[in-house]
């Protein structure tokens, strides 16, 4: 057998369909989220866009959670257009005012998906951030400011857990049933150099191991160990040899649901991952009384699970209904 599988050790962490979930940090988040979304989970995801660095992250989780921050004093204009250093470049405007309004709506949404979710997924991308000289304040995003602006740092593992230590009461404070999952991007970041990523990485890997022992309600998810230990072989990476390929992300995907989720929404998924492909087919002949007949039984089939497991297939039965014939 040449390979070594990493096995999800066994949690109290056991999640339904109607379970909401919130994700935020680097790109891992966004592809658990964007996943769990297409499979019908009541899912926020990355509601401030992609976020690197751990400080970054607990400041919008503390934000979110009801504590004050002044987002305004915080805010740059650069060719027109203002941006926050607390957001990704994806929440900008020509206008102040309606960025600020922005970024209170995402605040009380967010705020709002936290006290309901029972399940928080946080991705630590990189422990090396950025520092505005004069000021101080570690930045999530540098929005293509000059380099001159910024001081490259690398942030230690006790400086990041003491912030931690101040969000995870705070997270349990406001919704005593949520669960934190802690998970480490397997994306390398070369930028830093790969021997600085490795640094990185480890720092944040410690972190995660500190909280988790620390916290009953804090667990961690081995997305880096599967990447790096289970499928270290370049075919499971994407052209530019740093994201997994989509293959990857499958199989990191059904480690993650045969950990986390129960046999009711693995049943489920195995129906609706069918019907997806249905929703998709595109025949040759649309109007063939064949492919009619296939659009009415999967128009039925959607129908029944929406009975079934109580989740919403409005676009997916639009799609079917356009190519239904009058």
């Amino acid at each position: 057998m040449f390979r070594t599988e990493i096995q999800v050790p066994q949690t109290d962490i056991l999640l339904s369909l109607q379970d909401k979930v919130l994700t935020i940090g680097s790109c891992f988040a966004e592809v658990i989220g964007t996943r769990l979304k297409q499979n019908k989970v009541d899912v926020l995801v990355n509601p401030f866009g992609t976020i690197f660095n751990p400080l970054s992250v607990c400041l919008l989780l503390q934000a979110a959670a009801g504590s004050p921050y002044n987002f305004e004093e915080h805010l740059v204009e650069q060719n027109g257009i203002w941006y926050a250093y607390d957001l990704h470049s994806s929440l900008s405007s020509p206008d102040k005012q309606k960025l600020l309004q922005q970024i209170e709506e995402r605040v009380q949404q967010t705020g709002k998906h936290l006290q309901q979710a029972s399940l928080l997924i946080i991705t630590l991308g990189t422990a090396v951030a950025y520092r505005l000289h004069g000021r101080g304040k570690v930045v999530a995003n540098c929005h293509k400011l000059p380099a001159k602006n910024f001081e490259r740092v690398l942030l230690h593992t006790e400086g990041i857990k003491q912030v931690f230590e101040q969000i995870i009461p705070l997270l349990r404070q406001t919704n005593p049933k949520l669960k934190v999952l802690l998970t480490v991007s397997p994306v390398r970041h070369v930028k830093e150099t790969l021997s600085m990523n490795s640094v990185s990485k480890a720092t944040l890997r410690v972190l995660c191991h500190q909280l988790e022992e620390a916290h009953h309600n804090v667990g961690y998810f081995p997305a880096y160990e599967i990447m790096m230990d289970d499928l270290r072989d370049y075919r499971f990476y994407k052209q530019d040899m740093l994201h997994p390929t989509e293959v990857a992300e499958d199989y990191i995907w059904q480690k993650f649901v045969a950990a986390y989720y129960d046999i009711t929404f693995q049943q489920f998924l195995e129906t609706w991952q069918k019907l997806q492909r249905a929703v998709a087919h595109r025949p040759f002949h649309q109007e063939s009384e064949a492919h009619q007949a296939f659009l009415r039984s999967t128009l039925q089939k959607l129908s029944e699970l929406e009975g079934k497991y109580g989740i919403e297939t409005s676009s997916e039965e639009q799609v079917l209904r356009e190519q239904l014939l009058q």
